[in-house]
């Protein structure tokens, strides 16, 4: 596994200096609080590797022992290697030497006047929050040792922030520059490895380039949209690379959709081209006769195992772009920040897709963004990504992340729970990104002595619930979670840049949380008709603030946009775009995603967040996977909760006490489901998103489900099976729930 050092170059300078005076304590305490636990030789490093200002391996153990001594710290075994980590009374021990002026005192009020001036705040106001139904909230501590933790990089988290604010929309600018800045300046270093097929990035952009100029020569200019459909693989990467050197834009279909989706996806944009993979050739000839394909549209075939012939009509992509000039073509020069190289098509839960345009500046924020400000990432990482690249996460996360400083990606086809490790392992990735449920099924993979046999150390993405967050990182030994809230169409983020615990992090772009009314599903206004701004610590409906043209990139449908855009909510002509999120701020700047719109409901007069209650379900041993929902209930008002749930037990074998019993320490009674249903497998789309609309619609209708359903009856202490008399006395009315 890779060794990351945190002793000497993450370590404030007047630490650094105790080294001389051989005194350890403030060091080993300021480790252990700030960067979490260490293994002993990423603490003193290796002793045959010439390291300035390496903490010798005696004198560390002298101190440590004192300090375990206090109980200040602790040391413990796992997989044969000794770790140490800090305890409560370490991190109390820690903050009151750095209160006392005894030690990092004008390092932390620096550091702190540093974002209150940037994030418009005072971390000096009582920040007291409410907590979420999860219990968690951001304490002083917590912040104080997030920001202690960039202090060492933070010239060069602000100097990316600089060059994000100089991206000009109108500006000339590609992400294809980058692309070949990269083979210039690091030709030979890896930039793409897939399966046993490694692309140094001088071999990646000669690829890019081919593909762009056979594109030229048939005729497509800036501006005309081609529809992709490819899974996983290196040729995806090099045509969306392609387009960015050309003007044209790669419409990326998403390859697990089928029917009536899949025509909507096709026929979303005007297009001039179709490439088409083998792999996916089928799905798509199940549907071509209902695109209106006309003889002017050039029906691109990319060869894949070779197992079938060329279709009649189609041209052999891979045969064409053989004998292609490797050079840049010269109308990369033509291309704006402002102008899109690609379509994603927001997957959702409900509704069909729409298309939203992926700016190059956007793209090249995200390469500042995450590349360096979040990940800091460098030439010898290597990002896993086994997320689609039909969706913003696999491209503005882990692609961009990596072109920033010349680091590689590291391709999976599709993700596999089963094989993820190993893949990890093959390609010693030293990060990777995810999203929705990726982290839970890795988590539900049983446990192997592999498990931290890995050199991956940060994360990526976004979805990691906070009941698994922390058993996720001990199980894997992932240091650094970099959790994130966005959308591909928005550009403001927010981002855990401080690796906080079960947090979305901060956001650099104005924001507001206004009261929103769950029940008539509209925001609550006042008596002059504007929203009305949460209180501290309540949850509510996300907006943001509407700067440039590039805060919101829109959709192809122009009329979805106008939805999507409130103007003058605050009565001072500003305009805001409605997220669609319930978000809480949890105090210090920091916020915790609760529910989007739609899935949160109203029962007993109350706001009943499905996120959170689902976060309380999962946390019961014998559950595996749940979503929540609202059904309604004849003769009441709102909807009463109802979980699906699936589970490795039997209804026999489960332990519904057990269950109640998690439910009534850790819920207000209001958000207790009423009804339970046992499923085989939540459907999901292609980013784990669970699609609720059909387990709403069938609500508890045992004439339509063949599920066990348990049904939780007023003034009862247990769940029982839902049988036909209870179901025909719900529908009389006879139960006062």
């Amino acid at each position: 596994m890779t060794l990351v050092s945190t002793i000497p170059h993450k370590i404030p300078k007047s630490l650094i200096r105790e080294l001389v005076k051989k005194k350890y304590d403030n060091i080993i305490l300021f480790a252990l609080a700030v960067y979490g636990p260490h293994k002993l030789i990423e603490l003193v490093n290796d002793p045959t590797i010439p390291i300035e200002n390496r903490m010798d391996e005696k004198i560390f153990h002298k101190w440590a022992s004192e300090l375990k001594s206090s109980h200040l710290i602790e040391d413990y075994k796992l997989d044969n290697k000794v770790y140490y980590k800090i305890t409560k009374e370490g991190e109390d021990e820690l903050m009151k030497r750095i209160e006392n002026k005894l030690l990092l005192r004008r390092l932390r009020d620096r550091l702190i006047d540093t974002f209150d001036e940037i994030l418009g705040g005072s971390t000096k106001k009582n920040m007291s929050y409410s907590k979420s139904l999860s219990g968690y909230a951001l304490s002083y501590k917590d912040y104080l040792f997030g920001l202690l933790s960039v202090d060492w990089r933070l010239d060069v988290m602000f100097d990316a922030g600089e060059r994000i604010g100089e991206l000009n929309p109108d500006n000339y600018l590609s992400f294809g520059d980058l692309l070949d800045y990269n083979a210039e300046h690091y030709s030979d270093r890896p930039a793409l490895l897939y399966e046993d097929t490694k692309y140094t990035y001088k071999e990646l952009n000669e690829q890019m380039n081919r593909y762009a100029n056979y594109f030229r020569s048939i005729g497509l200019k800036k501006g005309d949209i081609i529809n992709v459909f490819l899974e996983n693989r290196p040729e995806l990467m090099i045509i969306i690379g392609a387009m960015s050197k050309i003007g044209t834009i790669a419409s990326l279909i998403n390859t697990k959709q089928r029917s009536v989706s899949l025509i909507h996806s096709f026929k979303s944009n005007k297009v001039k081209a179709y490439v088409i993979g083998e792999e996916l050739f089928q799905n798509f000839h199940d549907v071509m006769s209902d695109l209106g394909i006309s003889s002017k549209d050039k029906l691109l075939f990319l060869i894949d195992r070779g197992e079938i012939e060329i279709p009649k009509g189609f041209i052999n992509l891979m045969e064409k772009i053989k004998d292609q000039e490797t050079d840049t073509p010269s109308t990369i020069k033509e291309i704006k920040g402002i102008d899109p190289y690609a379509y994603v098509f927001t997957s959702g839960t409900t509704g069909l897709p729409k298309a939203a345009p992926m700016r190059h500046i956007h793209m090249m924020g995200s390469t500042y963004g995450w590349g360096v400000f979040a990940l800091n990432m460098q030439p010898d990482d290597v990002i896993y990504i086994s997320l689609p690249f039909f969706h913003s996460n696999a491209i503005h996360i882990g692609w961009a992340s990596a072109l920033r400083n010349g680091s590689a990606v590291a391709l999976a086809r599709k993700f596999s729970a089963s094989n993820f490790w190993n893949d990890v392992r093959k390609h010693k990735a030293t990060c990777f990104n995810y999203i929705g449920e990726l982290c839970r099924y890795l988590l539900n993979q049983p446990p192997s002595s592999e498990d931290r046999n890995h050199s991956v150390y940060k994360i990526c993405g976004n979805g990691l619930r906070p009941e698994i967050w922390k058993e996720f990182k001990e199980r894997f030994g992932i240091r650094n979670v970099y959790e994130h809230f966005g959308a591909t169409e928005i550009r403001g983020m927010f981002c855990n840049y401080f690796n906080r615990d079960c947090t979305i992090g901060f956001n650099f772009d104005p924001y507001a949380l206004v009261k929103y009314d769950i029940a008539a599903d509209a925001p609550i206004r006042d008596e002059k008709g504007f929203f009305q701004r949460v209180e501290e610590g309540e949850a509510g409906l996300l907006l943001m603030k509407i700067v440039n043209p590039t805060t919101f990139a829109g959709y192809t449908d122009k009329q979805a946009t106008i939805k999507k855009i409130i103007k003058n909510p605050f009565g001072n002509g500003e305009s805001w775009l409605n997220t669609g999120d319930m978000i809480r701020n949890i105090g210090y700047y920091h916020a915790q995603f609760v529910d989007r719109l739609g899935d949160t409901f109203r029962w007993k007069g109350e706001n009943v967040s499905t996120s959170e209650v689902e976060d309380v379900i999962s946390s019961f041993k014998q559950v595996e996977h749940t979503s929540v929902y609202g059904v309604e209930i004849p003769g009441t008002n709102g909807r009463a909760g109802m979980a699906s749930i699936i589970t490795s037990e039997t209804c026999e074998n489960f332990d519904f006490d057990g269950l109640l019993s998690v439910l009534k320490a850790n819920l207000p009674q209001y958000a207790i489901p009423k009804f339970l249903r046992f499923l085989c497998e939540l459907s999901t789309t292609s980013t784990f998103k669970i699609q609720k609309l059909k387990m709403k619609k069938e609500s508890f209708d045992i004439e339509k489900i063949d599920d066990p359903i348990y049904i939780l009856l007023p003034d009862s202490k247990e769940y029982v099976p839902l049988s036909e008399i209870i179901y025909e006395n719900i529908g009389k009315g006879a139960y006062r729930f």
